[in-house]
């Protein structure tokens, strides 16, 4: 077992290497010289469509004209839900333990880059979705590679390595979800009994009720959060002026070791930060336009705008947040706390034990939005590649492997998720470098048409 797990960790190391971070960030600029700068363009006008949008209703959707399963709002929480994650929570200190303070600098380079990466995705699971035999629309890069690329037997690689992503990921997502239920006194077996009935709950119910659940669950689990890391950060607001100044100066020159720091080149800062702002965002993975193709839209590009929001959420606010909670208390420097640990203990410091409470409470609302969500993307995935009858299959073996994972079982599946994670990326990447110039030409057409953005800024403007 221990030759094996050293066989997929050497080939972990290789596959997240330099090569992944060349292909997802490298390829995140190609696209973003492809769109013109579109993220940051068209940033203003993309926060209209998304956030400005929320409190208000667009006509087109009352009267019920635009094609889709989902609202907008619902297509961006269901994805959010799967990348606001545990990650979010330890994953940034992880960064800053082993890259340093400048590791947020380029958690943000990524995620700007990454931006243009999502936006492409989801306009292209817009783009390319179908109907399936229950009259839903699906998509996602199996559908884009296939309607697109014409390259059917690259989608179904792409399906069939994420479909067995989707297996390990969850019980891992599991493990975790009862890791910090148990610090609430609450046993794995119970935990992994009711966090595989809530899902079942919620995915049962199909696509429409995953929407459902997703605009009310994903708002309050995010702003229980940020709002406990807000304040925190106010209480510490004269260190956020020498925090900012920490992570530019470290971002270029590394940082030396202080208190329990071992310190850091520039070349682990960057690749630490690159990393965590890949794997948190999942820009370049495929998976959200899996969601985001059953919005209810009259444009590709209209729902690309909420692809971008998703990135500018997930990493530059609710990232960054814990980042600044991190480096404004100096818990960082402490070299007796874990780097998974310092999130909940900088929180243990501020509020007492209801702190730690607060972040495991977090970390287990975050897990099973992330598990409900990968869950619906298996099933997709499974329909794709063998049908309606299979998905439902699926959808129990899933189901299954939460409680496993959650009692800590078949640990050895979960030695293949970072390997079968980057395998699933190279695929999508493909197709979404070599579809670029449909996204740049949809892209064209959204921002020249009277239909939709100048439309859109007339509208405004007579407001």
């Amino acid at each position: 077992m221990e030759a094996i797990q050293n066989v997929i960790n050497t080939m972990v190391g290789y596959l997240w290497g330099p090569a992944m971070l060349v292909l997802l960030i490298g390829g995140g600029v190609y696209i973003t010289f492809r769109i013109g700068f579109i993220q940051l363009r068209y940033f203003t006008y993309m926060w209209s469509q998304t956030f400005g949008n929320l409190f208000r209703k667009q006509k087109q959707e009352v009267s019920g004209t635009l094609e889709g399963d989902l609202t907008p709002f619902q297509a961006v929480t269901t994805a959010l839900a799967s990348t606001i994650g545990a990650s979010n929570i330890v994953g940034v200190p992880v960064a800053i333990y082993f890259g340093g303070p400048g590791a947020v600098f380029w958690m943000w380079v990524t995620a700007i880059v990454g931006m243009a990466t999502k936006y492409a995705e989801v306009v292209l699971g817009v783009l390319y979705r179908e109907k399936n035999e229950q009259g839903e629309f699906v998509g996602g890069p199996m559908y884009y590679l296939k309607n697109g690329l014409n390259a059917k037997w690259l989608g179904i690689i792409y399906s069939f390595i994420f479909m067995l992503t989707i297996v390990s990921g969850i019980m891992v997502q599991a493990n975790s979800a009862a890791g910090s239920a148990e610090t609430l006194g609450i046993s794995p077996i119970i935990s992994g009994l009711v966090i595989t009935g809530i899902v079942a709950a919620i995915v049962i119910g199909g696509v429409k009720r995953i929407g459902k659940v997703s605009e009310k669950f994903v708002p309050f689990m995010a702003g229980l959060y940020v709002l406990g890391a807000l304040i925190i950060i106010i209480a510490n607001i004269t260190q956020i002026p020498s925090v900012f100044a920490l992570i530019f100066k470290s971002a270029f020159t590394g940082h030396a070791a202080v208190g329990g720091f071992a310190g850091s080149t520039v070349a682990l800062t960057l690749r630490n930060g690159m990393a965590r702002g890949a794997y948190s965002n999942e820009a370049g993975m495929g998976s959200a336009p899996i969601a985001h193709a059953s919005a209810k839209t009259d444009h590709p590009v209209r729902q690309g705008m909420w692809g971008m929001f998703s990135v500018f959420f997930d990493t530059l606010l609710i990232c960054t947040t814990t980042a600044l909670v991190i480096l404004s208390t100096g818990i960082w420097q402490n070299g007796d706390i874990s780097a998974a640990g310092m999130t909940a203990q900088a929180f243990t410091d501020f509020y007492g034990k209801a702190g730690g409470t607060l972040v495991s409470f977090s970390v287990l609302l975050f897990v099973i939005s992330t598990i409900y969500v990968i869950l619906y993307y298996g099933e997709r995935l499974a329909e794709y590649l063998f049908g309606h009858t299979f998905s439902l299959f699926m959808r129990y073996v899933y189901l299954i492997a939460i409680f496993i994972g959650a009692v800590g079982g078949l640990k050895f599946v979960w030695l293949f998720l970072d390997l079968l994670f980057g395998l699933a990326i190279i695929p999508n990447m493909i197709g979404v470098l070599l579809l670029s110039g449909v996204v740049a030409q949809q892209t064209k057409e959204y921002f020249n048409s009277e239909q939709y953005y100048l439309k859109d800024i007339k509208n405004k403007k007579s407001a």
